[in-house]
């Protein structure tokens, strides 16, 4: 395949996806501000899961060395 059929395909390329952000919905301010709020709970919320498990395996494997004396 030529340097030329490659510089055409790439140039098509570009060309649809530039056809295909122009159908594309952004989102305005607030719906912005919501989703970021949305995502910022859920992180916070996932993270204290997952810090609770940390904290109740920690736990255990210390009661479980504890009675094998480690």
């Amino acid at each position: 395949m030529g340097v030329i059929q490659k510089a055409k395909e790439t140039q098509t390329f570009v060309e649809e996806c530039w056809v295909e952000l122009q159908k594309v919905t952004w989102p305005d301010a607030d719906q912005l501000r919501s989703a970021t709020i949305v995502v910022i709970i859920f992180t916070i919320i996932i993270s204290a899961i997952i810090w609770l498990m940390d904290l109740t395996a920690s736990w255990l494997i210390r009661l479980i060395m504890g009675l094998f004396g480690a």
